[in-house]
């Protein structure tokens, strides 16, 4: 088994790579697949994460194979989970020499941006680092409030940049932050919600680019 990396970056912090790790881990998780998380952020929020779940869940009974590595370690560790798995996701810091190490390691780069022009000047950083590692990219924007004439123009203004922008937008929703509290996933708490319904979306929207996971 060879498993499709992914692997979650964005130069800029607070932008919910984490959050949106461990969502999609878990709603890949009970579609049926085998999925590796890998955290390879010092700050460990993805490990925190994965400990609350160990503890409601057990060891073992997470629904999930995690490692926390050093960016050094991260090419070994993906190929030793790609072996035994079907997506390898892989949290990244917002470090560039950390990020870079697991870009190099994907075959696809998913890239939260908020919708605004700052974040979106920050996410250049990333996408020339994507460029340069030529590895495909897609951007999702992350935490959208609840103003379609922004979210609109956003769009517009992202299209310039000739990358992939994921047809699904993610929206500032309080349960997907507050379900990580306890080390679940919202396609567990929260089935048929808003914020499920476009975290499977999403999920399903990422499957579809990689022909070897679909």
């Amino acid at each position: 088994m060879t498993a499709t990396v992914i692997a979650i970056a964005q130069h800029k912090g607070g932008a919910g790579k984490t959050t949106l790790a461990a969502h999609l881990a878990v709603t890949w998780a009970s579609m049926g697949r085998l999925v590796a998380l890998i955290d390879t952020d010092p700050q460990a929020s993805l490990a925190r994460w994965h400990q609350r779940r160990e503890e409601r869940l057990g060891r073992g009974g997470t629904g999930l194979r995690f490692a926390a590595v050093t960016s050094w370690r991260t090419a070994g560790e993906v190929a030793r989970q790609a072996r035994e798995t079907e997506i390898v996701l892989l949290d990244s810091p917002a470090n560039a020499d950390a990020a870079r190490a697991a870009i190099r390691t994907a075959d696809l780069v998913l890239i939260p941006v908020q919708p605004s022009p700052v974040d979106v000047w920050a996410t250049l950083t990333t996408l020339q680092m994507t460029k340069q590692e030529r590895v495909p990219t897609l951007l999702v924007l992350n935490r959208v409030p609840p103003r379609a004439c922004l979210t609109a123009a956003m769009r517009d203004w992202l299209a310039d940049y000739d990358v992939g922008l994921a047809t699904i937008s993610i929206g500032n929703r309080v349960g997907l932050a507050a379900t990580l509290a306890d080390g679940w996933g919202i396609a567990e708490c929260a089935e048929g919600s808003r914020a499920a319904g476009e975290i499977a979306a999403l999920a399903s929207e990422v499957l579809e680019l990689l022909p070897s996971a679909a």
